[in-house]
């Protein structure tokens, strides 16, 4: 290269700053979704527990059965599977 370049073209300017744009912005989004996951992961036990509680007081009310979460029928359990739970 001889001949000394002060700037380069307006054409290329243009697509290095789409390529650093897109990389930043993918950079920006990843961070966005490991925040959203981290906040997922840490509900999740609270989300459990409150399954738990809610269970234990359809015990309760209804004592040891099977409930279809489809349609809400209830389904007594053989006293032999019962042990194993």
């Amino acid at each position: 290269m001889n001949k000394k370049v002060e700037k380069i073209t307006d054409e290329q300017l243009e697509e290095l700053q789409r390529h650093v744009n897109t990389i930043n912005n993918a950079q920006l989004q990843l961070g966005q979704l490991e925040s959203q996951k981290h906040t997922l992961v840490n509900a999740i036990p609270q989300l459990q527990k409150g399954l738990k509680e809610f269970q234990d007081k359809m015990e309760e009310e209804y004592g040891k059965v099977s409930i279809n979460i489809q349609d809400g029928t209830v389904q007594e359990i053989p006293e032999d599977e019962q042990a194993n739970t």
